[in-house]
């Protein structure tokens, strides 16, 4: 299979690897313990632990398309910053 169309690079490899090795351990943390603990948080409405991963990644595409825009390349600081949010979404969210 010719997948050169793609430009592989190993940020965006890292990228596609991440993202899969969340969704694989949020599945098995769910086998493990179904029902994902509902719970209400401060947008008072109630919220799962594969919502709030959602909501953490799609913050984070915000973050990092606004550092972008708004400073420049060099994304480390924005990957910080976006780690810090997560952390935020699956304690207060």
């Amino acid at each position: 299979m010719n997948l050169s169309w793609m430009a592989w690079t190993w940020p965006t490899a890292l990228f596609f690897i991440t993202i899969a090795a969340l969704l694989t351990s949020m599945a098995v943390w769910e086998y493990f313990s179904p029902g994902g603990n509902p719970r209400v948080g401060i947008l008072r409405f109630e919220t799962t632990r594969g919502d709030r991963l959602f909501v953490s990644l799609l913050g984070s595409a915000f973050i990092h398309l606004a550092w972008l825009g708004w400073v420049g390349p060099n994304l480390w600081w924005a990957l910080g910053l976006s780690l810090v949010y997560a952390l935020g979404v699956f304690r207060f969210v």
